[in-house]
């Protein structure tokens, strides 16, 4: 199993106006993201409102996405804290030769590592063919996994447990496995991480800065200057004082409505917000390319 390596964008979902998901827009999202710079995407992670979507939109854009040019840079996010919902996600998304995935611990409940190595036990027995990537988000789940956890849990299943994205920045410079991607979850991570050894970055704001994440990583990896990494960050702290989802929609939505659709409780950015974002980005003199939907 090769590395997951690169610049991956947490894509988000397209919905139309009656807030159900619109598949033929969210993929075709997905694949201008990665005409323009970005080496894969994360459909259905967190900033897809994967928590928010059906499970039958779920798997119809699986479904959908096994027709796409760019299918094998899809990596699917599961967004159930059912283990057996989890589990059938999976399932369904491997009859259509899908099998890598990005999965967050159940949110609500308190537990340790102990019971988190027992739900990710449980996936890879169901499904032992896929590749998942484990999701460290404590703000979202309430969990935060260690470094011992992490190890266990790769040394354990090393042909399945294939990575992190590490969102709560206690893992991406502490772990050093062989064969295991380790992705932080923003660009203010993605130099110091790559020097480290990191295998890139799954960041939101990737849907904004996907063009320039990749000249950072193409630079680093051909050992040439940095004339982008500045830019980039300061691009990323913007956004990084509002919702990301409700940033990256409002700012995509300026230039196509099709971006302004969000499920509640979720919304776009309040005037004086909005005001802000775009101050803020004018001075930075950052626009980015116009992503066409159909």
């Amino acid at each position: 199993m090769s590395k997951i390596n690169g610049i991956y964008a947490a894509a988000v979902s397209i919905l139309d106006k009656n807030l159900s998901l619109d598949i033929n827009k969210t993929i075709k999202h997905a694949e201008n993201l990665i005409d323009q710079g970005c080496h894969g995407v994360v459909m259905l992670g967190s900033t897809g409102q994967a928590q928010l979507i059906s499970f039958n939109e779920k798997i119809n854009l699986i479904k959908q996405s096994s027709k796409s040019r760019y299918k094998e840079n899809f990596i699917f996010g599961t967004g159930f804290n059912s283990l057996n919902d989890t589990i059938t996600f999976m399932s369904a998304a491997k009859s259509f030769n899908f099998d890598k995935f990005l999965i967050m611990p159940p949110a609500y409940y308190f537990y340790g590592d102990k019971d988190a190595i027992n739900f990710f036990s449980k996936i890879v027995e169901k499904v032992p063919s896929s590749k998942v990537i484990l999701y460290n988000f404590e703000k979202l789940c309430g969990y935060k996994f260690s470094v011992e956890c992490v190890s266990d849990l790769a040394k354990k299943y090393p042909n399945q447990i294939v990575g992190v994205k590490d969102s709560s920045y206690n893992l991406y410079d502490k772990i050093n496995l062989e064969n295991f991607s380790i992705l932080p979850g923003s660009e203010l991570k993605l130099l110091k991480g790559l020097k480290l050894g990191c295998s890139g970055i799954i960041s939101a704001t990737c849907n904004v800065t996907g063009n320039l994440a990749r000249k950072v990583y193409d630079d680093f990896k051909n050992k040439k200057n940095q004339n982008f990494d500045e830019k980039m960050c300061n691009v990323r702290d913007v956004f990084d004082n509002f919702n990301l989802i409700s940033g990256v929609h409002t700012f995509l939505s300026e230039s196509n409505s099709s971006y302004k659709n969000l499920l509640p409780p979720l919304g776009l950015l309040n005037k004086h917000d909005k005001q802000k974002l775009f101050n803020d980005l004018n001075k930075l003199k950052f626009k980015s390319d116009f992503l066409k939907v159909a």
